[in-house]
Formats: structure tokens, sequence, C-alpha cells
């Protein structure tokens, strides 16, 4: 590969000085499927979503697809400089998304212009998607449905190079004690606080009885709690919210269903799509990362794989802790990094 990382680090830098937040990626869609085009590839789009196969792929084998998403969120406060302004300073690239999940997007961009050279013994697809931020119906669900066949995927996110073979689901519950206002001094009324104090002790102690060997227990935490708004009035509602932290045994729906039924407050879930994600021990994918030597994990966020519906792994150039902050930047050291192993992973990788 000829000075690996340049045609990535300048895509990237294109790419950063073309606001992205979700839902409107239609500009910087364009750009990156004109320097695809210009490169030699044979870019399609389905909506903002950039795709690509590669020209070495033939009919019969597996496709493994190659993910990161285009969109980004919206400027964190606190910038000490333009966040569209993209600039080098000390061996980092400065700019919004250039860690999450940019650097991602242009390694794994460079890796499969490479690969689409080499007789691999599997297909590629190159997938840059859009409205991962926002979990929006535009993005890579739309991609899997519309193009079948996808096997198993490499989804790029900031991970230092790190493997997930597994990633948290996340389950928000939004609960609500109702009670009867009343006067504080004659102890009128039903005080919805203590409604809801007694049932997020029931929550707080509520084990959930499947164990993953990998993601461990359910995991749940009240993080916010409000209610009242005299010190002399009963208050008639209190509400709270509860983040749960799911594992593979059970699907969001029966940990709310569950829940819901040993509590008095109203439940109610903002979204049970968030699902967690995981790859069996002894796929390819897994053995590969073993066979490598490159350190395995759970991830403790979610990306773009929990909108897939098989094997995947996550990785990718670049640090978890610096996503959504001000002054993003990433290592150009780490984008070359980036793309050394995932030329070296799909490599090796059997599948």
């Amino acid at each position: 590969m000829n000075t690996p990382g340049a045609f990535a680090i300048q895509l990237l830098k294109g790419k950063l000085a073309i606001p992205a937040p979700s839902g409107e990626e239609k500009a910087a869609a364009d750009y990156l499927e004109a320097q695809l085009a210009k490169a030699g590839l044979a870019p399609f789009r389905i909506g903002h979503n950039v795709c690509a196969y590669s020209p070495k792929n033939r009919e019969g084998r597996k496709l493994l697809m190659l993910n990161s998403h285009i969109d980004t969120v919206k400027p964190a406060a606190g910038y000490t400089f333009n966040p569209f302004a993209p600039f080098e300073k000390d061996g980092k690239l400065f700019g919004l998304g250039s860690n999450d999940a940019g650097a991602s997007l242009a390694a794994l961009t460079e890796s499969f212009m490479h690969l689409c050279t080499v007789d691999l013994p599997f297909n590629l697809l190159l997938a840059l998607s859009c409205e991962e931020e926002n979990s929006g119906p535009g993005g890579i669900g739309l991609v899997t449905q519309q193009l079948k066949g996808i096997d198993c995927a490499i989804v790029g996110e900031p991970t230092s190079m790190r493997v997930a073979v597994a990633e948290r689901g996340l389950l928000v519950l939004d609960g609500t004690a109702q009670g009867v206002a009343g006067h504080a001094a004659r102890n009128e009324g039903v005080n919805a606080v203590y409604v809801a104090l007694d049932d997020i002790d029931v929550i707080r102690n509520y084990a959930f009885d499947k164990v993953s060997p990998l993601l461990g227990a359910v995991k749940k935490t009240v993080t916010v709690i409000s209610g009242g708004t005299q010190h002399n009035v009963v208050p008639a509602t209190c509400c709270f919210v509860v983040d749960v932290r799911p594992n593979e045994c059970y699907t969001n729906r029966e940990i709310a269903d569950a829940l819901q039924a040993v509590v008095k407050s109203k439940l109610s879930a903002r979204s049970l799509n968030n699902k967690c994600s995981f790859t069996p021990a002894g796929h390819p994918l897994w053995r590969c990362a073993e066979q490598l030597g490159l350190d395995t994990y759970v991830s403790p966020t979610t990306s773009d794989w929990m909108r897939l519906d098989l094997p995947a792994v996550k990785m990718g150039p670049g640090a978890s802790e610096r996503s959504h902050s001000a002054d993003e930047f990433v290592y150009l050291d780490e984008i070359r990094q980036g793309i050394r192993e995932y030329v070296r992973f799909i490599t090796e990788l059997n599948v």
C-alpha cells in the first residue's frame, strides 16, 4: 500500500468541512460519493447512505460489510475554534466528527480501496451510513433492507482499535407515580413521592434471573427524580427515570414488562429498539481477533451494530472518550494504524 493514510486524511479533511448533523447529511454524502467515484470505484446511493461493492466480488461468496457513519452530533459547548474548519496541529487533526466516527470512516474507505485490488475468499461491501447518532429510519437499517445477502460486518467506531465482540443495549424508562394532592399540615392526600420511592426501591432490588456469560446481569439505575411544587402541598405526581442496560437474554419489551408488573408507577419506554449486540464465541470474526492477538471486550456504548441482525465486531481508530466533546480531534497516526489493522484483520479473516 503506497503511503498509508494519505487518501484517508485528505478525505476526512474534506468531510469535516461539511456540516453533517443527523438528518442533514446530503452535502457530506454528495462529497463522499464524488470522492469514491474519482478514486475509480462505482459508488451508489440509498438515500444519503453511500455504498460500493468491490470489483473483485464473485457470485457464491459470503459478503462482509465495512460500515461507519457519516453524520455527527451538533457541536458541543466550549469549542475554541470553528468546528467546521479542520486543521492539523501537533500530529492531530481537529474538527467535529474527526474522532466519532470520521477517522473510522476514512480508514475503512482507504482499506476498502486497497482490498479492492486483492483476491479475497469473500466479497466486500462499503456502506457509509447516515442517521447513526439519532437512530433515524434512513440509516443503516435502510441499507440492510435493500441490500440482501450481507453475512457479517465490521462497524467502524472509535475503540482504539480494540475489538468489541458485544455491546450493551440501552432501555430508558420514564416512570410516573400518581398520588392525590392534599395539605401537608393535615396529612391529607396520597404522597406521590412516597409511591415513587417505594417503586424505586423495588426496581433497585429486582433481579432478572438470566445472567449472560458475556454481558452479565441486566443493570438498572435510577438517574433522575422530580416531584412536588410547594413545601406545604402533598405532591400528586412524581417522575423518575430508569437507565437499563440489557443483556442478550431478554428483549427490551420483556424487561419493560417485567418491571411494570412489580411497580405501581406507570413506566414508559422511550424506545425499544436499542438492543444489545453480540457475536457468538467461535464466529470467524471473533476467531480472527484472537488469532491476531487483538484485545477483545464488551463495549458499554451503542452504535449502528444494534440495527444489524447479523454477526459483527466494532473497531476503529480514535478513543471513545473523545466522542461528542468540544475541540474534538484524532491523531493522524491513529488513522494510519487503523488502516494497517483493518487490512491485516480483513486479510486474515476467513468467513
